[in-house]
């Protein structure tokens, strides 16, 4: 059988700037994979983020590679051996990954005309519900973005925070959402003893958990703050890959585990599989992502206790639909469309 692929580089306007402590973005760059078997076409995304080395310049230069290696397959449904070849041409660069094996899994299901879940013989039933990010701006205005995703019916809210008025945040998102389970994400801004004395800030909020507060070279540090934190701890850009989750096991409560990070959704669910066995929580991330990529990321909704997958929330316009999550619900049990959902709008 023979495999075509290609794929096309797109800018991703967002409704508002998004901040983090690293700094603010008004659009995202995804790159779109397309694999077809003649007959049907699988369809995955890149975000890359430039924090782990990747970009769309990247993404651009090793596709045609990774996409010859995937067309060198004769069996879409031999996803060990894709996954072998891939990592044979390049050796890192896990968004790219990401977008050509999202498409493989969503071609591969689409061949048996079955939903993403199916392949990976998961309960549509086990629902989960996703936050909705507050990013970092002026006060005021993270204070309306919380006061307009309630009405919009979320409620779980995840405030970035990294700045010198955190407290003031905290408070103006908590006034905003009152009943809301909250969660903060520090994004490595702050020193293990910063980190440590917020929490109780954070705790006196009610927060759910912060992720990520300490920059990720030295694992002590996180270590640290877990041993004397007044909420629990999130490793994010602390757990990557599969390796990294043995690495933290004892500086954590909960990993974030992201398609983007990791190079795909059955390096995600290895990783799930590896957190569990260390006793761990999971929250299952995104980048800001078009829903070519989200799309597969929610099929792995029944194997999470958290998640984070809003990033196709914040555009401004998605040119791909995909899982719907009407108030952040990420509801597997009404999707019966084959391969991951994402579709062209």
């Amino acid at each position: 059988m023979t495999l075509t692929a290609a794929f096309e580089r797109v800018a991703l306007p967002l409704a508002r700037p998004f901040g983090i402590s690293r700094g603010t973005q008004t659009t995202a760059e995804n790159v779109v994979v397309r694999v077809s078997d003649g007959e049907h076409t699988g369809v995955g995304a890149a975000a890359p983020s430039s924090y782990y080395g990747e970009t769309a310049d990247t993404v651009e230069a090793v596709l045609p590679d990774l996409l010859a290696a995937c067309e060198a397959v004769d069996d879409p449904h031999n996803l060990d051996g894709i996954d072998a070849r891939l990592d044979a041409v390049v050796g890192d660069n896990p968004a790219a990954k990401a977008a050509v094996r999202i498409a493989c899994c969503d071609l591969a299901a689409k061949r048996l005309d079955v939903p993403l879940y199916r392949l990976f013989g998961l309960d549509p039933g086990e629902t989960i519900t996703s936050s909705y990010t507050i990013g970092i701006d002026e006060t005021d205005v993270m204070r309306e973005k919380a006061e307009e995703a309630v009405e919009a019916g979320y409620d779980v809210l995840k405030t970035k925070v990294g700045t010198d008025r955190d407290e003031e945040i905290l408070e103006a998102v908590r006034e905003a959402a009152p009943d809301a389970r909250v969660r903060v994400d520090a994004n490595a801004a702050w020193t293990p003893r910063e980190a440590v004395e917020t929490s109780e800030v954070l705790a006196a909020h009610d927060v759910e958990f912060l992720e990520q507060p300490v920059p990720p070279a030295n694992p002590a540090d996180l270590r640290y703050v877990y041993e004397r934190s007044a909420v629990p701890i999130a490793a994010d850009e602390s757990c990557v890959t599969l390796p990294d989750v043995p690495r933290v096991a004892d500086a954590c409560d909960v990993v974030n585990v992201k398609l983007m990070k990791c190079g795909g959704p059955r390096q995600a669910i290895e990783m799930i599989h590896a957190a569990r066995a260390h006793g761990l929580e999971v929250m299952l991330g995104c980048m800001i992502e078009t829903n070519a990529a989200i799309a597969a990321a929610c099929h792995l909704a029944p194997l999470l206790d958290y998640a984070d997958l809003d990033g196709s929330l914040l555009l401004a316009e998605d040119p791909y639909e995909g899982v719907p999550l009407p108030e952040g619900r990420v509801d597997l049990s009404g999707v019966d469309a084959p391969g991951t959902g994402a579709r062209a709008r």
